[in-house]
C-alpha cells in the first residue's frame, strides 16, 4: 500500500498535528484505527484514437491549476470536510443501474464542451473494514467487489452490500505488524470473466509475508461467490510485507496480466536489480505463466516489464488507448505519475538514483538515470500518490479522456489530459468533489464509471455529474 512519510525509514516520529497528523493517520489506518487522528484531520502499438477532456484553461468553479509535463500541479490549499463519521454497518446507496458501456466510437468522440464539468462523489457503500480496492466484473453492470485489507472480498450487488462475502481469504493473508502495508491489496478479472469466471488476487501471505499472486475462479453456483480454494500460484516472492508492497493487478489490451510489486523499502533498493521482482511492473501470460511473453525483459527475471520503481501502489490502463498510467509513491520530496504508451515497456524509471526528475538523496549530484515522470508533485502538494483512471464512461461525456488521481496524505484530487506526448490541462478537483475521507484507491465498473475507496472511513463513492 502507499505509505505514510514517517514509514520512509523515519519510523515513529510523526505526531497528530496539522500535516504530521496525516502521517500518523496512515500508521493508525494500517492498524485498523484512525479514531485518534480522524477527529482532527481536515482533508480536503502507439495510440491512434483522438483524445479529449475539454479545452485547456477551463475548469469547474473553484478549481485552478498550472503546470504540464514534469511540472507540479497548482499549490492550492487542501480543502474538504472532516474525515467521515463512523459508518452504521455495511450498507449501500445509489442503487440506480449503471448505464450500458459506451461503444468504441462513442468513447473516441471528442468532447465538445467547456472544460471540466461539475462533478460530485456519491456514496454507494459504507461500513467496510479497511477497504483497499474496488472493481467491476467485465460485462456485469450489476456487481462490484470491494477488497478489505484483512482478506475479505465484499460483493455489492444491485447497489447493496451483500452479507455473505464473495470470498474470504483471511486465513491466508498476513502482515507482520498492525502498521504493515501488507494484506489483501489487488484483484483483476479476466477480460472474458463473464464466460470463464477466472480472476486473480494480490496479497501478502501467511506465514512469512511473501507477495503472492494467485488465480481463483467463480463458484459454479453463480456470480455471487468464488470457489473457496485457489486454482494456482503465479508469483510467490520473498518480501516481508512490511512496506512498499505494491498491490495492483490489471489486464492490458494485449491480454496479459500486469502486476505491481514494491521494492520492500530495502536499502540499497532492488528496484534496478533485474534478477529481482521487487520494485517492478510484471507482465504475465496467465495461460502460460512459466513462459515469458514476447516483449518482456530479455535478461534477468522473465516476468519483468518495467523496473526502477519504488512503490507503484496503483496503475491502470486507458480502456480506449491502452496507455499505462503508473502512480509511484515517493520517498522524501516528490510523488510521481508515469505514462507509458502501449507496448513500450522495458523502461527504467530511475529509483533509487532518482526521485521523480531529481537526484536522490535530495541535494546529491548525479547523472540522471531512467525516464522522467509525466507529472510530479512536491511534498507540499502530495505525500502518498494514489494512481487513478482515465474516464471512459457514458455518464459524464465532457470528462472523457481525462485522467483522475489523488493523494492519501493530503486528501487532494488532481487530473490532466495526456495528449500522447505530454500531460496537458492540469486541473485540481478537490474543491469540486469535496472528498469526505482519504482515498486509498480508485476503481472502474463494467461501464467505465469511476469509483473512489476511502480507507479511513470505510466507504466507497462513485464519481457522478455534479
Amino acid at each position: 500500500m502507499p505509505e505514510r512519510p514517517s514509514h520512509r525509514r523515519v519510523m515513529g516520529r510523526a505526531a497528530c498535528v496539522t500535516r504530521a497528523c496525516h502521517w500518523t493517520a496512515w500508521g493508525l489506518l494500517l492498524a485498523g484505527s484512525v479514531a485518534g487522528c480522524d477527529r482532527r484531520v481536515q482533508v480536503a502499438g502507439p495510440p491512434e484514437e483522438p483524445r479529449e477532456g475539454g479545452p485547456p484553461g477551463m475548469a469547474a468553479a473553484g478549481n485552478t491549476a498550472r503546470g504540464g509535463t514534469g511540472a507540479p500541479a497548482a499549490a492550492l490549499a487542501a480543502q474538504g470536510a472532516p474525515a467521515g463519521q463512523g459508518a452504521q454497518g455495511a450498507q449501500a446507496t445509489g442503487g440506480t443501474p449503471a448505464p450500458p458501456p459506451a461503444n468504441a466510437a462513442e468513447l473516441a468522440r471528442p468532447a465538445k464542451c467547456g472544460g471540466v464539468p461539475a462533478l460530485k462523489l456519491t456514496m454507494i457503500a459504507s461500513g467496510l473494514d479497511q477497504p483497499t480496492y474496488v472493481a467491476g466484473p467485465p460485462g456485469d453492470p450489476s456487481r462490484l467487489v470491494v477488497l478489505e485489507k484483512t482478506g475479505v472480498v465484499r460483493l455489492i450487488k444491485d447497489g447493496a452490500v451483500q452479507q455473505t462475502p464473495f470470498l474470504d481469504v483471511r486465513s491466508r493473508v498476513f502482515f507482520p505488524s498492525p502498521n504493515a502495508e501488507g494484506g489483501l491489496l489487488g484483484l483483476a478479472f479476466h477480460p472474458d470473466y463473464a464466460k470463464n469466471g477466472r480472476f486473480w488476487l494480490h496479497y501478502s501471505s501467511a506465514p512469512r509475508g511473501n507477495v503472492v499472486i494467485e488465480e481463483w475462479k467463480r463458484s459454479a453456483q453463480g456470480g455471487d461467490a468464488a470457489h473457496p480454494e485457489p486454482v494456482r500460484t503465479l508469483v510467490d516472492v520473498k518480501h516481508g510485507a512490511w512496506n512498499h508492497v505494491g498491490g495492483m493487478l490489471a489486464f492490458g489490451k494485449d491480454g496479459y496480466l500486469y502486476a505491481a510489486i514494491g521494492d520492500s523499502a530495502r536499502s540499497p533498493s532492488p528496484a534496478a536489480d533485474l534478477t529481482s521482482k521487487l520494485g517492478k511492473i510484471l507482465r504475465i501470460d496467465v495461460d502460460q505463466p512459466g513462459k515469458a511473453p514476447a516483449g518482456n525483459m530479455t535478461s534477468g527475471d522473465p516476468m519483468i516489464w518495467d523496473y526502477g520503481l519504488r512503490n507503484p501502489w496503483r496503475f491502470s490502463f486507458d480502456r480506449l488507448t491502452g496507455d499505462l498510467y503508473i502512480g509511484d509513491v515517493g520517498q522524501k520530496s516528490w510523488e510521481e505519475i508515469l505514462v507509458e504508451r502501449p507496448g513500450q515497456g522495458r523502461n527504467d524509471y530511475g529509483w533509487e538514483a532518482m526521485e521523480g526528475a531529481h537526484c536522490y538523496p535530495p541535494g546529491a549530484a548525479c547523472k540522471p538515470r531512467g525516464l522522467p515522470p509525466t507529472v510530479e508533485h512536491p511534498r507540499s502538494e502530495a505525500g502518498s500518490i494514489i494512481g487513478g483512471y482515465v474516464y471512459r464512461g457514458a455518464k459524464i461525456p465532457c470528462l472523457r479522456g481525462r485522467y483522475l488521481y489523488g493523494d492519501y496524505v493530503t486528501g487532494r484530487f488532481f487530473s490532466f489530459v495526456w495528449d500522447g506526448k505530454a500531460a496537458t490541462d492540469p486541473v485540481e478537483l478537490t474543491s469540486a468533489l469535496n472528498p469526505n475521507g482519504l482515498p486509498s484507491s480508485f476503481g472502474e465498473d463494467a461501464a467505465g464509471e469511476i469509483y473512489v475507496v476511502m480507507f479511513n472511513t470505510g466507504r466507497v463513492y462513485r464519481l457522478d455529474p455534479g
